[in-house]
């Protein structure tokens, strides 16, 4: 038996399960879907960490201003008014990921859940200090030492910088970013921002650190609910029975055929680089998060010994099965036109948005007041709402009747985001008035935008 061999048979023989008392000890795996995974990880990383520090028009860029009830997405202001536009994005979220499950599993839970980056992230940083997965292991069993205090001191130490580094980060989304890093550094926070600050660098320390198969297997609701949506042509990483069975250990230059032997060689090392800690050769399984680790490791053995990759792959159930793979269907098409009909719904209703608004009370304590000279007069509050992130000049004016005199300010400037209240009456002569009540239009806007507000009436009544 050569050296390669031998080593192969020394992982069957001596690696464990990678599950001791609830924790999963993760071996490191390189390969084509590690580097796309780490490629996903670091981008996504960099995107988290950079957004709240982007600027435009002089203010941050991506700001979810709840204390002022307002979402600036570079030049957009979003107002509670269009919280339309973010249920329609939120829809089309939706059967987007479920298109894509239906299509290719659960491929965001491998490669673009925050949960899963962040955990990698950390078992990264447990790698470098405490060593391979055995090592790991055999750490966690042995007495305590300095050796063992600083590495695990040093590992979560730098677990709890990178979590403080995100609960940051995630507030501020929600505050300034550079308020809340001056004010936190200068220890002139208030409660809240520290407190949520300080929650988020919790949960983050814990669920990738400590829980990690737990939020996946346990607590995530979409590994329950993502069966309902696989199927036969589903493509998702599996083993090929066929192929791999009946498994076991021998050496490379074993006749496999005289051996009754398939293709598994039995070395586990699928299940050690498991996150999760699951066989994939027991079929499909709702821990799998489809990080395709398993498929890289066993390629690398596989290309060990010799035989074709792809023992396990991506692959649909029909595939396996030695058919071949429907990629249209009923349920992907139906998917596919609802996540087309909810996107141009959603462009339709971003396009066709105002960036100002222009509302109306009338004093609903009197319908109207006579003048000094006479006149009958009724009063308006018009709210002004400029939803662009510059200052904006705005004439209004009134529509639907002649001869009436108009008291207040015509011309106003309102500033970014402001809503201003501007009071005006309308005052008319009664022996020029024939009707019971007068239907009016009130008018804002610019060069560039006229908006009008809902209909409302002048009464004349004396």
């Amino acid at each position: 038996m050569d050296n390669l061999s031998s080593r192969i048979d020394v992982n069957v023989c001596t690696e464990p399960r990678p599950i001791d008392q609830g924790h999963v000890y993760v071996r490191a795996q390189r390969g084509r879907w590690q580097k796309v995974r780490q490629l996903t990880g670091w981008v996504l990383m960099l995107i988290f960490l950079v957004g709240p520090w982007l600027r435009w028009n002089g203010q941050q860029a991506l700001l979810l201003d709840l204390e002022q009830q307002r979402f600036h997405l570079f030049g957009i202001t979003i107002w509670p008014q269009d919280l339309t536009l973010l249920a329609l994005f939120l829809m089309v979220a939706a059967f987007g990921l479920f298109m894509v499950t239906v299509f290719l599993g659960r491929v965001w839970c491998g490669y673009l859940c925050p949960q899963t980056v962040w955990t990698f992230w950390f078992i990264w940083v447990e790698e470098k200090l405490e060593g391979s997965a055995n090592k790991r292991r055999q750490l966690s069993k042995a007495p305590w030492s300095l050796n063992k205090l600083a590495r695990k001191g040093g590992k979560h130490l730098i677990w709890v910088l990178i979590s403080l580094v995100s609960g940051f980060t995630f507030i501020a989304y929600f505050l300034p970013a550079a308020e809340l890093g001056s004010s936190l550094l200068q220890f002139s926070a208030g409660l809240l921002p520290t407190f949520w600050v300080a929650f988020f660098a919790l949960c983050t320390y814990l669920n990738a650190g400590w829980m990690r198969a737990i939020m996946c297997t346990h607590m995530c609701p979409y590994s329950r609910f993502q069966s309902a949506m696989f199927d036969k042509d589903t493509f998702s990483v599996g083993y090929d029975a066929a192929r791999g069975e009946r498994r076991g250990p021998r050496s490379r230059k074993a006749d496999t055929a005289a051996l009754q032997l398939g293709d598994c060689i039995d070395c586990n090392l699928c299940v050690q680089v498991c996150p999760t800690g699951i066989d994939i050769r027991d079929g499909l399984q709702y821990e799998c998060i489809n990080c395709g680790a398993c498929a890289d490791a066993c390629d690398q053995t596989m290309r060990q010994m010799g035989y074709a990759t792809g023992l396990i792959r991506y692959a649909s159930e029909r595939q396996l099965e030695g058919g071949k793979t429907r990629l249209w269907r009923p349920r992907l098409i139906g998917y596919g036109l609802m996540l087309l009909l909810m996107l141009a719904t959603l462009v339709y209703a971003a396009a066709s948005r105002v960036p100002m608004a222009l509302d109306v009370q009338r004093d609903r304590n009197q319908l109207y007041r006579e003048t000094p000279q006479g006149w009958v007069e009724n009063t308006y509050i018009l709210k002004l709402s400029n939803r662009t992130q510059q200052p904006q000049n705005y004439r209004v004016r009134v529509e639907g009747m002649e001869a009436v005199h108009w008291a207040g300010a015509d011309t106003v400037t309102v500033l970014a985001g402001e809503i201003l209240n501007l009071p005006v009456s309308l005052a008319a002569d009664p022996y020029l008035l024939s009707e019971p009540m007068y239907p009016i239009q009130f008018v804002a806007g610019n060069d560039e935008l006229q908006v009008q507000a809902d209909s409302q009436f002048f009464s004349p009544v004396r």
